[in-house]
């Protein structure tokens, strides 16, 4: 019966440029700060509009980073460095749609900017996560505190600082066309950035304490980072120290280091694993970047031996196959939040598919071979199994499709719009709204959620947070798959 539920949903098509859109549009529902006039999700209005005042500094802008209402700038700016790189690679796939993902783009870049105004300082987080966790209320409303954490030469924070620089340095190449000068304020800033956190080498962990921990705590350390920053800053602005860094440091991820995190002691790093990508691990996020201008001398480096690597422990087929696929089909790793890993896979099988196509290129695992069209192919059934071909028939990108989650776990969506309800929910007034069995008042639309368990299941709860949970570095990698899916498939 199963066999056949699946066949069935497989039969249908796709509106992958509608997809596409709604992908983007999912960003106006995360802003922050005093909102432009051409915000399409018009049931968010202005929020944290004094950010920043605690420390005498204006950090009012950028993004939330999933169902609360605190600015986490380790996932925010890894969100950013994705919805750039996916402008650079498909970005003349949008259509009319590219003109909103550079507001996506900007509406970060704008944002780390002001965070990194004062060369001694780097913003890494507003908002107290403790007691916004506390309330279940609009980000219009809040009367949490709204601390200012950051990081300096000596309480520093390498790993946030670094993304920072990587998201700055990806969006400078986004913007040279475009809007020259912005650019080269970006790759400015992007090297200002990075050699603060090269230079002044610590964990934010250990620096702003619980306010990282247990929600974005960085288990990998934070020589992926920077090895990641000086890569797009090589790619951006071709300075040759920059390579020499990656280069000379690559090796440091190849080795577990234990840390002590919150009282736990934890393996750091897993070996350098090839296979890891998201906000927190940039492993083979490297590999794949840098294989595209290494790709001719495989043999004289790790990066594309790696990236061939991270393809075999992809593929269903593969021998030495790292992950696990459900009955539906859908690519499934360790821990909360599995489809970041589905959108983030996706997207490094199609961009590592376009360097092999290239330079004619195949990888061979084992005795499973592979060219680029099966890599895109594999990409293509995780997009099709989170907008709806799966067993249940569900679409995991909010608005999408017929079916989809309505109970969300996301503040702004589950309480009723400043618009309709001008009137102060205070910070345990929405605790009504969370518990109702009705659907989210509001319409996140283009948020994709955690997603299904193992079996295929999905729970529409606002209690299993795992699975209903939205994030922006879900959506961030799918916008660029979404992109090519909708050119060539």
């Amino acid at each position: 019966m199963l066999v056949m539920m699946v066949s069935m949903v497989r039969s249908d098509s796709h509106n992958y440029t509608d997809a596409l859109t709604k992908s983007i549009l999912f960003f106006e529902g995360q802003r922050s700060g005093k909102l432009p006039s051409s915000q399409r999700m018009r049931w968010r209005k202005d929020s944290a509009l004094q950010d920043g005042n605690n420390i005498h500094m204006d950090t009012v802008g950028g993004y939330y980073d999933a169902g609360d209402n605190v600015k986490f700038h380790f996932p925010m700016a890894f969100t950013t460095t994705m919805l750039a790189w996916s402008v650079i690679e498909f970005g003349n796939l949008m259509g009319s749609d590219l003109q909103h993902a550079y507001q996506s783009v900007r509406w970060g870049t704008d944002y780390f900017l002001k965070a990194t105004t004062n060369p001694n300082i780097i913003v890494a987080q507003v908002g107290d996560p403790i007691s916004d966790h506390d309330c279940w209320e609009r980000p219009e409303d809040m009367d949490t505190s709204r601390r200012t954490y950051y990081v300096t030469k000596n309480r520093p924070g390498s790993e946030v600082s670094a993304e920072i620089a990587a998201a700055l340095a990806a969006s400078s190449i986004v913007f040279r066309r475009t809007h020259p000068h912005y650019s080269n304020l970006l790759l400015d800033r992007a090297k200002q950035v990075f050699d603060f956190a090269n230079n002044y080498r610590g964990s934010y962990n250990d620096s702003i304490g619980e306010a990282a921990c247990p929600f974005y705590c960085d288990f990998n350390g934070y020589m992926d980072e920077l090895i990641w920053g000086a890569a797009w800053l090589y790619k951006a602005s071709q300075i040759q120290s920059y390579w020499d860094f990656v280069q000379s440091n690559i090796q440091t991820l190849e080795s577990p280091v234990i840390r002590n995190i919150n009282g736990f002691n934890a393996i750091a790093n897993y070996g350098g694993s090839f296979g890891e990508f998201g906000w927190d691990a940039k492993h083979a996020g490297i590999n794949v970047l840098v294989s595209q201008w290494e790709m001719k001398n495989p043999y004289q480096n790790p990066f594309v031996a790696n990236a061939d690597n991270l393809v075999c422990s992809l593929l269903p087929d593969s021998p030495t196959k790292s992950v696990t696929y459900s009955q539906g089909g859908l690519l499934f790793k360790p821990g909360a939040t599995n489809l970041q890993h589905g959108t983030a896979m996706s997207f490094l099988l199609i961009v590592y598919a376009q360097y092999m196509k290239a330079n004619q290129k195949s990888v061979y695992c084992g005795n499973v071979f592979a060219d680029p069209s099966k890599l895109i192919n594999l990409a293509k059934s995780q997009v099709d199994y989170i907008l709806g071909n799966n067993p249940l028939g569900m679409s995991y990108m909010v608005g999408y499709g017929q079916k989809y989650p309505q109970k969300i776990h996301h503040r702004g969506s589950t309480l009723p719009s400043i618009r309709t309800h001008p009137q102060k929910i205070g910070c345990r007034d929405g605790d009504k709204y969370f518990q109702t069995s009705a659907p989210n008042i509001n319409i996140l639309t283009g948020a994709i959620v955690g997603g299904p368990a193992e079996d295929d299941s999905f729970e529409d709860s606002r209690y299993n947070v795992p699975q209903s949970e939205p994030a922006t570095y879900i959506n961030a990698p799918f916008v660029g798959v979404l992109a090519y899916i909708k050119h060539y498939m």
